[in-house]
């Protein structure tokens, strides 16, 4: 059929209004679960500074002669490490006319700017401490970035084949090594050096792919169905080993063939500026404003957390 003749249609009209709905709809990831469980303290160098110590290994010999002089044990100095605070900005720039229409969605486009590009920092902030990435002293031309969790991560690793450990104190990155499928005999591995450490990890924090590995893990259970609610609970949570009970925490922003065996209070961030904002001087009909933050990663005793690297992710 084709339309009667002389039927005006929405085709022919020229002042229908549009329909934009008045809201923006966003998917991007913005959860940050290590730098939600961690604390935070406040930092007053570029180069933040703290000590580490340990107690001598236990020994099953201490047994003195009754009326024997005392003799004096030898005693070992504290480790001093550091970290480089890293600055991270985002500087959204907007126009007078911009500001000064009725936008949808938004009743203005700078602040909807900024509240975006806090989102952007706070992201970027997870990717940074969470990273393989040796510490930068930087100069005048070349930018400090903090050393990143897989670069203190060093006493407790599995890695896989022509892999290596960092040094252990942020100043280096681990050498990657050949991928291979995770497996919970690793995990075990890992944990069970932790507490052999002294550590007591209480969070697994993975990638998308490795936590649908580790769901995966038996742990000697047996899965079952609900048959009155029909659901099939094919998915680990919660981790509980011989040593402790420990969340299973899926992350966006670590890399993906990693997995993290932490413990949270071990980890700290260091804020030398906590984030703030900045407008910039106007140059124009412009306005820009700089959001801007300093902070660092606090490794208060790598060897009570551990990882398994080098895994497949795919």
């Amino acid at each position: 059929m084709t339309q009667p003749t002389n039927t005006f249609s929405s085709y022919d009209a020229i002042g229908n209004r549009e329909d934009l709905k008045d809201f923006i709809t966003n998917i991007s990831p913005t959860k940050t679960p290590f730098q939600s469980g961690i604390a935070t303290v406040m930092a007053t160098s570029t180069k933040h500074e703290w000590q580490t110590d340990s107690l001598a290994s236990a020994s099953g010999t201490n047994a003195v002669i009754e009326g024997d002089d005392a003799t004096t044990d030898a005693s070992t100095a504290t480790a001093r490490l550091y970290n480089y605070t890293q600055i991270l900005d985002k500087v959204p720039r907007v126009t007078g006319t911009q500001r000064a229409v009725n936008s949808a969605g938004r009743a203005d486009e700078m602040d909807y700017q900024i509240l975006k590009r806090t989102k952007e920092i706070k992201r970027d902030l997870e990717t940074s401490l969470l990273a393989n990435n040796a510490q930068v002293a930087g100069d005048d031309t070349t930018a400090r970035e903090l050393g990143g969790v897989e670069s203190y991560i060093a006493t407790n690793d599995d890695f896989g084949a022509t892999g290596a450990s960092p040094t252990g104190d942020g100043t280096d990155a681990r050498t990657d090594g050949t991928q291979r499928a995770f497996t919970e005999s690793q995990l075990k591995t890992v944990i069970a050096a932790c507490f052999d450490q002294g550590g007591d990890p209480d969070t697994i924090m993975v990638g998308s792919f490795n936590k649908q590995a580790l769901s995966a893990f038996s742990g000697g259970s047996t899965r079952n169905i609900d048959a009155t609610g029909k659901t099939l609970v094919n998915a680990i949570d919660v981790y509980v080993s011989d040593f402790g009970t420990m969340k299973v925490v899926p992350n966006r922003f670590q890399r993906s063939r990693s997995a993290l065996v932490l413990e949270m209070d071990m980890w700290q961030m260091a804020d030398l500026r906590p984030l703030t904002r900045e407008d910039l001087a106007k140059s124009g009909d412009t306005e820009r404003v700089q959001l801007i933050m300093e902070t660092t990663l606090v490794s208060l005793q790598e060897a009570a957390s551990g990882g398994i690297f080098d895994l497949t992710t795919s």
